[in-house]
Parts: structure tokens; C-alpha cells; sequence
């Protein structure tokens, strides 16, 4: 009954965000298990005794504690520890134990073993930093991919576009075997390498990426590691995959693998017309982009182009509107020619060709202006991306090391649509392209053994050229001079150039405070052109003032970075404080200026332990940032089909500051765990701005504007019932930002937008037949200006496996979304279905997939914003269903 209250009283603290205070058992003791030098001693077995009958057992934790709950007087204690003495304590609660962390202290025993044979079937195990799951406690023999695999395990969250996270943490990379080779691009191994030669998935805690740095940096980064089976090690093996279905609709996969010792192998093929995303985000492959990472010198240094015509992301899965048809190969290999070099190659071809159809209506209504647009777009993608990545690892010596990697980019782009707008036709093209050579070497020294030097040189150029077209003139307003118009071009490059050299000094002292030092100078050289014509079939007509641009922007920062961190037992305190001088010199359009703005970065924060259960981590920074190319440019450019902005046209500085707070309750692989995160920021300067809104066209350019606050909650709950054998998630956020702009020549308009989510699913883990995965999440927005909006709406799922015996499985996979403001058609219903037979065990398997079997062609969902609102209908893949045919080898 008391369990049952405590459960009660931490949802309820949790829902209404109030940390929480454990309740504690009548009888409850502590303790800590130590040796004769004080030394904490790790998983120590300790049992309680009565009468010589073992009623519960424990392990003591890294650190050495351990709790007994709900024991009666005259029990016994017994502690044993490989390489110690057992020992045995009798309880006596007359003694003031209770509630108090008593000290036990263990002998050593010398031990003479000749063999010793471990044999174990516990599920999870548990050494320092590494905790590891037997894949076979967990799976039940469905699961097809490493991501599919992944989300049977404890503490392990997929998300929906394959992002890998523990906790609420996502991971920095995924390993097999202890070699990586995406980085943060992972989600193409997890989405294309199958599941069955997985044996163990460790989770690394505490990870560093440079090995030099593990125990000296401050870290609390996670990562994967996949441990294969012994009969899949230094053999090549892997499997072949096909599918064929109605409408043309079909799938093809192949993996073959070598991990050897020495060497390790790993090619992959993925083709597919089903609407299946085999490579997740391609950027975080390209540019993987870590924060606070020694080493990490240019990271957030990438070129953004003007115009994109590919549809947003949806609040819907992608696999039901993406019409494509995607070709991917990827050849990866890690080789060891000496014991001291490592070398990593990586290459990474795909071709897709997609579809994808749009209607729309847009209303606008504010500041005196009132109309109504129509667009029925169909959009078609192709494209054309090489990657190539080199690395060479050196271990010049137990303590040095370099490291040097060269990639290579070069991506094609043609894109097409074919748009009516408010009833005309109009035709866009865009072709554009990508190219970025990448070198960053890094030379790492463990001069001492809690004193590190890294030395970072980087350089990167980055191309993306566009040529964008369109059929059709809607700016007679603006140029009235040009009846004759009837189509328009711009021609606009975008290129970077990044030069850096960083040097890193990390000290850890032996009382476990670290101080960082950091000097380096970072070059960044910004060229931005556009041509915008006016065109009467293929003659131009004019390229109107105010609307080209030649600009030249570079930036010169050289900085010196310090951070303290001061750890007085479980409470830590890091201070850090950044000094900028930079040198920047502007040219627009032939109009050149500099300025050397001078500017200080704080920073203050804490974490404390409070204990095993309950950890608290905050932190203050104000932060000035300089303009990006893209916020200073001085004429206007053409960023969509019927819209233009302009940047400042001359040099700012952004002032903002921030507050975070993190609470954890629990830990990830606990039982019950709960976090809260609550950051608050305010931007003393931003970029807002100034827009001429018109039915044909908007014009915007950037103003900037002080004060703007934000604010954002989130608590997420997981909880494991024992009796049901479910696991409870619950997630809760709260989001609030105010923005100012000027709208027609308005005053200055304050627009305050609020969000709202809160979902919860539970997912089974019972060994039988059935298994189920249900859950629902909510998603409420308002905006508040001149005008109110606000809409709601919900997704739920219910998901249904059937293992009815060694040869044949059954999943069901279904799906409800209701969008609240819509006036008909609210609700949308979809059904999937997947069946495998298995021919012959572990080498032959026929399956059967169904997509979308109600048929459902469309669907519709609603937006708002501070001007207006807007319905979208999208066209959706039909019902198909493919027979697939798997075999291993």
C-alpha cells in the first residue's frame, strides 16, 4: 500500500512540475561498502539473512551504496566481493541504524586461480562507464533492422525520423565492435544494417571521442556500441532483400559485412519507390556538429543558400507523402596496416527522384489587409549527392596522437514545380548545386597524466551556385515600367572560405577541478552575389537597382576562452568567461567599411548530486554574436516565387542572455525516471522584420529590434509496471516566445505565440504471443497580435504484434490524426500490416507488406501565424502491398 501512495504522489508532483521528495520506508538502511584504504568497493554482492534463509539480495553501486528496504530485527548482512573476505554483520535496530549509512569494511583475500570459467544469463551487466544489454533478453525475433532492435531496449528512445537518444540524450555516435564510421550521420547504419548478428548494445557513459580525453574532460556524453556475435566476426556475411508490389511500388536492400580484427568491411545498398528514407539526415553525416567539443573548430561553419523550393517538414510521417524513387550505395571501410595507424574511408552515393503534391489556401487578414490565396503545387525533386570522407588515426605514442580527415561534397540539385497560383500557371525551376572540401587535422599530447595539449587546424571551402526561373511576372506593382514582362531569372552564388587554429589545454588537478584554456583565431570570408532579370520571353528588359547584390563579408575572431570548474564533493561550480576581438571588414557593392568590435562572454553555472536519485544541473550565459552574411547583405533578393527580403546592409552585434535549469529524478535505466527542463533566454537585440504584404507579393527586410523573451518546459516521465510488464511515457512541454515586427507600415506589433504539448504511450514487453504499443500525443498553438489564432490537434497510435511461432510473426500498425480547426474532414485513419514466414531458419523468410490499406489519397491539417491562416491538403502514396523475399548468406 505504501509503494501504491509514493507512485501516486510523484505522478501528481510530476504532472504539475513540483520536484519531488521520496517518500522513505519505515525500515530503511544504508550502506557503504569500503576496504582498508577507504577505497570504495563496486558491486559488491550483499544479502539479507534470517535463519539461513537468503531473503533479499543487492549489488552495491559504483559508488559503493547500497539500501535494504522492509527488514525485521535479528537479520543478517553478508558481504562478499571478488578479491575480498565475506563478511557478516547481524542488524540490531536498537543501534541507531536506521535511516543512517553505516560503513562496512572488507580484507582482501589473495586468490590463486588457476582457471576460472564465468558463465552468466543476467540480461544486463554493469562495469564502470559500460552498460550492456544481451540482445536476446529483449527481442523477440521481429525485428528487421538495428533501429528496430534499438527500440526494444530499456532507456532507449527511438524518435520518429531515427534519431537514437538514452534518456533524453541523444547519442554521439554508433559503433560496431568499437569502431565508427558515420559519426553523427548514424542513422544510416541503424536504418540499413539488419539486427540478427547484434549479440550485446552497450551504452558508453561518460564518453569522450578523442581517448586521450577519457577521465580528464568534463563529460556526460553517450554513445553505442554494437558487439556482434562470434560467428559473425572475421567472416563476410550479410543479406539480400526484395520486394515487388502493386503500382510499380518496390524495395531493394543488400548488406554484406567483414569485421574482422584488423580490418572491418561494410557495404550496403538501399533502392526504393515505397517512400522510405534509408539515410536520415544526410547533413549530420556531412557536417556533424557537436557543441563544447574540443576540437570542434568549425563545426557551425556551413553556407545557407537563398532559395529552397522543398516542401517543410510536416507534423506527419514523411514516408506517406515522399513519392521517390531513391538509389543509395555507400562503400565503408576501416583498415590497420600497423598497430599504430588507423585508416577510415567512407563513401556514400545517393540518387533519388521525388514527388510531392501540395494545395493550399492561404488567408490573410491584418493591418488593413485582407485577401485570400490559392496554390495547387506539385513539386519534382532530383538530385545527386557524392560524399567521401578519408581518416587517419596515429598513435605516435601512448600518449600522442594525430589525427587528420579530408571530405569531399558534391551534390546536384534540379528542382521543378509546376504551380497555379490564384489560378495562373506557373512553372518554377531551380537547379543548384553544393560543393565543400573539408581538412581539419588535430594533434593531441597527454604531457602529463591529468594534462592534456590539443592543437586543431581546420580550413573549409563550400560552394552553392543557384539558378532559379520562373514562367510567370506577378510584380507589375513593383516594376511598373515593365508591361511586357512575362517571366523573371536570378543567377546567386553563396560562398565560403573557413580558416582556423585553435590550441586546448586541459588540466585536470587531483582534487578533480579541471581548468581549460583555449587560444586560437578563426578567418571566415563570406562572397555573396545575385542577379535578378526582368525577361520578355528571352530577352531582358531590365535588372533593376535594388535588387543586385555583390557582397563581401569577412570576419577575423581571435579569442581566448577560459573555463573553471570547481567540484567541492558532489557540487560542482563552472565559471567560464570568453574574450572576442574581432576584425571585420564589409563590402557592399562596391562600398567597403570595417569595425573592430571588442566583447567579453560569461558564463556561470552549477551541478549538484544530491544523490544516487535526485541530480540538479543550472547555468547563466550572456552571449554577444556577430552578423552572419545573410542578415547584412543591402539589396533585395528573390527567396520564393513571390517573395523578396534584404538583409541590414551594414554590421550589428547580438546581445542575448539565458538561463537553464535541469532537474533529474531517477536515472535512465531505473524503474521510474523524470526529468524537467526549463530554459529561459532573452535577446536583447534581434533580427525582426519590416514587410509589405501584397497578394502577389511580400517584400521583407531585416530591422533590428531590443528585447524579445522565450521560454520553454519540458518534463518527461518513464515508468516501468512490474504487474503489467508496460512501460509508461509521458512527455509535457510548454513553449512561450514573444517576437516584434512591422507589418504594411504598422506600428511596432508585439506577437506572442504560445504552445501546448502533452502525450503519453506504453509499450508492453511481455513474453508471449501479443505484444502492443499504444499512445497519444496533443499539440495546442496560439498567437496573440493584432489578431488570435489558435488550433489543436492529435495524433494516436496503436501498434499490435503477433509471434505465433518460431516461423511466423504478424504486426499491425495503426494510426489516427485529428486536426481540430478544420471545418470538415477532422479525422484521418491509416492501417498498416506486416507478415513473416520464415522458409528456413536464419537463411530464407517470405514476407507480406501492406501500406495505407483504408486508401486514404489525402489529407488536410490547418496552421496560423501573426498574419493569417492557412489549410494544406497533401496527396498521399495509395494502398500498396509488396511480397518480399529475404535471404541471408
Amino acid at each position: 500500500m505504501n509503494g501504491k501512495k509514493i507512485n501516486k504522489k510523484i505522478i501528481l508532483i510530476f504532472i504539475f512540475f513540483i520536484f519531488s521528495l521520496q517518500a522513505k520506508s519505515q525500515n530503511l538502511i544504508k550502506g557503504l561498502v569500503l576496504d582498508l584504504n577507504n577505497k570504495r568497493i563496486s558491486f559488491a554482492h550483499i544479502t539479507i539473512v534470517k535463519d539461513s534463509i537468503n531473503l533479499k539480495y543487492v549489488y552495491s553501486n559504483k559508488n559503493g551504496l547500497f539500501e535494504f528496504k522492509n527488514f525485521t530485527n535479528g537479520c543478517k548482512l553478508k558481504i562478499s566481493a571478488l578479491g575480498y573476505q565475506t563478511k557478516e554483520i547481524t542488524l540490531d535496530l536498537k543501534k541507531g541504524t536506521l535511516n543512517k549509512t553505516i560503513k562496512i569494511f572488507l580484507l582482501e583475500k589473495v586468490l590463486d586461480l588457476e582457471e576460472v570459467i564465468i558463465r552468466t544469463k543476467k540480461p544486463i551487466l554493469i562495469k564502470k562507464d559500460t552498460i550492456s544489454f544481451k540482445t536476446k533478453f529483449f527481442t523477440n525475433g521481429t525485428e528487421q533492422t538495428v533501429e528496430e532492435l534499438l527500440k526494444t531496449i530499456p532507456g532507449l528512445n527511438i524518435e520518429t525520423d531515427g534519431t537514437i537518444k538514452i534518456g533524453n540524450q541523444e547519442i554521439e555516435k554508433l559503433m560496431v565492435d568499437g569502431d565508427d564510421l558515420f559519426e553523427k550521420g548514424y542513422k544510416i547504419l541503424s536504418k540499413n544494417m539488419p539486427a540478427y548478428p547484434i549479440e550485446e548494445v552497450e551504452f558508453l557513459k561518460n564518453y569522450s571521442n578523442n581517448r586521450l580525453l577519457k577521465d580528464i574532460e568534463e563529460t556526460d556524453k553517450v554513445a553505442l556500441n554494437l558487439k556482434l556475435d562470434e560467428k559473425s566476426k572475421r567472416i563476410w556475411f550479410g543479406n539480400f532483400e526484395t520486394s515487388i508490389g502493386n503500382d510499380n511500388f518496390y524495395q531493394l536492400k543488400v548488406n554484406l559485412m567483414n569485421f574482422g580484427k584488423k580490418n572491418k568491411y561494410y557495404f550496403f545498398t538501399n533502392l526504393n519507390s515505397i517512400g522510405y528514407d534509408a539515410t536520415g539526415d544526410i547533413e549530420n553525416l556531412i557536417r556533424p556538429f557537436r557543441i563544447n567539443e574540443p576540437a570542434s573548430i568549425g563545426d557551425n561553419k556551413s553556407v545557407n543558400s537563398l532559395l529552397n523550393l522543398s516542401p517543410n517538414n510536416l507534423n506527419f510521417k514523411q514516408t506517406r507523402t515522399n513519392f521517390n524513387n531513391a538509389e543509395l550505395v555507400s562503400l565503408n571501410a576501416i583498415f590497420n596496416p600497423t598497430e599504430k595507424l588507423k585508416i577510415k574511408t567512407l563513401g556514400f552515393f545517393n540518387w533519388d527522384e521525388t514527388d510531392f503534391f501540395r494545395n493550399s489556401i492561404d488567408i490573410v487578414d491584418g493591418n488593413n489587409t485582407n485577401f485570400t490565396n490559392t496554390q495547387d503545387f506539385e513539386f519534382r525533386n532530383k538530385n545527386r549527392v557524392a560524399f567521401g570522407k578519408l581518416d587517419f588515426i596515429y598513435n605516435i605514442s601512448k600518449t600522442k596522437m594525430l589525427e587528420a580527415t579530408t571530405k569531399y561534397n558534391n551534390g546536384d540539385f534540379n528542382d521543378n514545380s509546376n504551380l497555379l497560383f490564384n489560378g495562373n500557371s506557373t512553372i518554377e525551376n531551380l537547379q543548384h548545386q553544393n560543393t565543400l572540401f573539408d581538412q581539419k587535422v588535430i594533434y593531441t599530447n597527454k604531457f602529463k597524466d591529468k594534462k592534456v595539449f590539443l592543437l586543431t587546424g581546420r580550413f573549409i571551402d563550400e560552394k552553392t551556385p543557384q539558378n532559379y526561373t520562373i514562367n510567370q511576372f506577378f510584380y507589375q506593382d513593383l516594376f511598373p515600367a515593365n508591361s511586357n514582362a512575362n517571366n523573371i531569372s536570378q543567377q546567386s552564388t553563396n560562398q565560403m572560405q573557413f580558416a582556423g587554429v585553435n590550441a586546448h589545454l586541459l588540466d585536470r588537478k587531483d582534487n578533480g577541478q579541471l581548468l581549460e584554456l583555449q587560444l586560437g583565431n578563426e578567418f571566415r570570408k563570406d562572397r555573396l552575389e545575385s542577379k535578378f532579370s526582368i525577361l520578355e520571353n528571352n530577352s531582358v528588359l531590365e535588372l533593376p537597382n535594388g535588387y543586385q547584390n555583390e557582397t563581401n563579408y569577412q570576419v577575423n575572431d581571435l579569442y581566448l576562452k577560459s573555463k573553471y570548474r570547481l567540484k567541492i564533493k558532489d557540487f560542482g561550480i563552472v565559471g567560464r568567461l570568453d574574450v572576442h576581438q574581432l576584425f571585420n571588414r564589409l563590402e557592399n557593392n562596391n562600398v567597403s567599411s570595417n569595425q573592430n568590435p571588442f566583447f567579453i562572454n560569461p558564463s556561470l553555472g552549477f551541478d549538484w548530486k544530491i544523490n544516487d536519485k535526485n541530480k540538479i544541473t543550472s547555468s547563466y550565459s550572456y552571449k554577444t554574436t556577430n552578423a552572419k552574411v545573410l542578415d547584412l547583405f543591402s539589396d533585395f533578393v528573390l527567396t520564393g516565387f513571390r517573395s523578396f527580403s534584404k538583409g541590414t546592409g551594414d554590421f550589428n552585434q547580438l546581445d542575448a542572455s539565458s538561463v537553464v535549469f535541469n532537474y533529474q529524478l531517477g536515472n535512465w535505466s531505473d524503474r521510474f525516471f523524470a526529468n524537467t527542463f526549463i530554459l529561459y533566454s532573452k535577446n536583447h537585440d534581434f533580427f525582426s522584420t519590416n514587410t509589405a504584404i501584397e497578394q502577389n507579393f511580400t517584400q521583407a527586410e531585416k530591422i533590428l529590434i531590443k528585447d524579445r523573451e522565450f521560454i520553454s518546459i519540458n518534463s518527461k516521465l518513464d515508468y516501468y509496471f512490474k504487474f503489467i510488464a508496460s512501460n509508461l511515457k509521458v512527455d509535457l512541454g510548454y513553449t512561450k516566445s514573444e517576437f516584434k515586427n512591422i507589418v504594411n507600415n504598422s506600428n511596432l506589433r508585439l506577437v506572442t505565440s504560445n504552445n501546448y504539448n502533452y502525450g503519453l504511450e506504453l509499450r508492453s514487453g511481455f513474453k508471449s504471443i501479443f505484444n502492443y504499443h499504444i499512445g497519444t500525443k496533443w499539440l495546442t498553438t496560439e498567437i496573440e497580435t493584432t489578431i488570435n489564432n489558435s488550433f489543436t490537434d492529435n495524433v494516436s497510435f496503436l501498434d499490435l504484434s503477433f509471434i505465433f511461432n518460431k516461423k511466423l510473426d504478424f504486426q499491425l500498425q495503426s494510426e489516427r490524426y485529428y486536426f481540430g480547426n478544420l471545418q470538415t474532414d477532422k479525422t484521418y485513419y491509416f492501417l498498416d500490416f506486416y507478415a513473416r514466414y520464415k522458409l528456413i531458419e536464419n537463411k530464407l523468410t517470405l514476407g507480406l507488406t501492406g501500406k495505407n490499406l483504408f486508401n486514404t489519397e489525402r489529407f488536410r491539417n490547418f496552421s496560423i501565424s501573426d498574419i493569417g491562416t492557412s489549410t494544406t491538403e497533401y496527396r498521399l502514396l495509395p494502398r500498396f502491398v509488396l511480397l518480399k523475399l529475404e535471404y541471408r548468406f
